[in-house]
């Protein structure tokens, strides 16, 4: 049974001539191996255009986030873990405890002020 349908079977809209192979424009490209301490090895591609020393010599371990580098017998090691800081650690460090004692006796002292206003304010309506 013929279809007089204009459209071509197994195309999709938008996909370009059919055979069309090469999709814009490719440049040269060399292959870097990078290897973290938990013996991942992740492959990154740059242009083959980049200097050595543009490439860069650590990236994060796309596998576990620990730093890799081009050396596979001698893996960078993390410096030092850091825990994980609440916002009142980040506070304490910058402030020391004479700061958060003002800071903590001015703040009561709005608070006071403003409950004697509206305690005022209650009465002189009431």
């Amino acid at each position: 049974m013929m279809s007089n349908s204009s459209s071509i079977r197994g195309a999709r809209v938008g996909a370009g001539p059919m055979g069309e192979q090469d999709r814009g424009h490719h440049v040269q490209r060399v292959a870097r191996n990078f290897y973290c301490s938990n013996n991942h090895e992740s492959v990154q591609f740059f242009a083959a255009t980049v200097n050595d020393v543009d490439v860069p010599i650590e990236i994060d371990c796309p596998h576990c986030g620990l730093p890799a580098g081009m050396d596979k017998a001698n893996p960078p090691q993390v410096a030092k873990i850091e825990p994980y800081k609440t916002h009142l650690a980040y506070v304490k460090e910058r402030r020391s405890d004479d700061e958060a004692s003002q800071i903590l006796d001015e703040a009561l002292q709005a608070i006071r002020e403003r409950r004697e206003r509206a305690a005022a304010a209650a009465k002189a309506r009431g």
